[in-house]
């Protein structure tokens, strides 16, 4: 499942889709504001330029969106699982999504390119 070739290797090594050996983003740190979303303009591997159009990258806002309402869901029912009243579990929702908020980014993009670059064995350069 987690092998070289699928998806999941490519999201969660932070990898080029295509060849899985390129470093997508410039820092490997996911907490850092600063450097957080900086990208490589295009693999050191096999050549793929990240950018694909101008732009590119605000597709990858809706799969934010999806990641974010999913773990307010998650958080909310263990909350209430756990018997906590509804300040308390918004109060929790709230402090989840903004310390996850630099991972989700990171996550989002790196799966909104998966979606339209595959992998390829051979290397293109």
């Amino acid at each position: 499942m987690l092998k070289k070739g699928s998806k999941l290797y490519s999201v969660l090594h932070n990898k080029c889709p295509r060849c899985q050996e390129g470093d997508f983003f410039q820092s490997s740190a996911s907490l850092t504001f600063k450097n957080n979303l900086k990208i490589h303009e295009k693999c050191s591997s096999c050549g793929l330029k990240y950018m694909i159009e101008p732009s590119f990258f605000y597709g990858a806002m809706y799969v934010s969106y999806a990641l974010t309402v999913a773990m307010a869901v998650a958080v909310f029912v263990i909350c209430y699982l756990i018997g906590l009243e509804l300040i308390p579990a918004f109060i929790a929702i709230v402090i989840i999504l903004v310390v996850s908020n630099p991972f989700v980014m990171r996550i989002s993009r790196l799966l909104y390119i998966n979606m339209f670059v595959h992998f390829q064995k051979k290397k293109i350069k």
